[in-house]
């Protein structure tokens, strides 16, 4: 059996990221969507090990002084961040392990992970990205110009991921991540050991 792979996939918030990631997981039934940890204490509804690994902050900084997180980062005075335990797990069962991480942790897993493959998820536009995020309603006129702001610095970086994906439809954008996912299996390294 072959080894899953590690894909990143990032993209500014509004763009449908979360959306297109549930149809992906609806097409490749053995992917591991990764679980982050975190300091912040759950809020309603949200379950240990379903929604976040929550940790105290001692045991966070642990983590961290083990190498055993693949990226994290301090956000709002809590900590966030990847185990890398799961996603290792994941891997060496065969299941490919998606991480939905901004792009600073992409550069993280990158330097740790060099051959992690990354997707970065634009909208079609930034007057669309602005359609997207206003008529969700959950964020003030000012918070929605810091959304745009932050999407254009996170696409200057679109340029060091190995994909970008367009996502003008939930269903075309999720069959280009999932011709992706394809393809990074049909690779010779991976083909050839099958093989012999």
């Amino acid at each position: 059996m072959n080894k899953g792979r590690l894909f990143i996939v990032s993209g500014p918030s509004g763009v449908g990221k979360s959306t297109v990631l549930a149809e992906l997981l609806k097409r490749r039934g053995r992917l591991y969507f990764s679980v982050s940890a975190t300091t912040r204490a759950p809020r309603a509804g949200e379950i240990d090990g379903v929604h976040y690994h929550f940790q105290t902050e001692d045991d966070f900084k642990k983590l961290i002084e083990a190498g055993e997180l693949l990226e994290y980062a301090q956000y709002v005075g809590n900590y966030y961040g990847t185990p890398a335990k799961y996603v290792e797990e994941a891997i060496a069962d065969g299941r490919d392990a998606v991480l939905d991480i901004e792009i600073q942790g992409e550069a993280q897993v990158r330097r740790a992970r060099p051959e992690a493959v990354s997707v970065f998820i634009a909208p079609p536009s930034f007057a669309e990205l602005e359609r997207r995020l206003t008529e969700r309603g959950t964020d003030t006129p000012d918070k929605i110009r810091g959304r745009l702001l932050r999407a254009r610095e996170e696409f200057a970086a679109a340029d060091s991921y190995d994909y970008i994906v367009i996502n003008d439809s939930i269903e075309h954008a999720a069959s280009e991540l999932d011709a992706i996912f394809t393809a990074e299996h049909c690779r010779p390294a991976e083909r050839i050991s099958a093989v012999l």
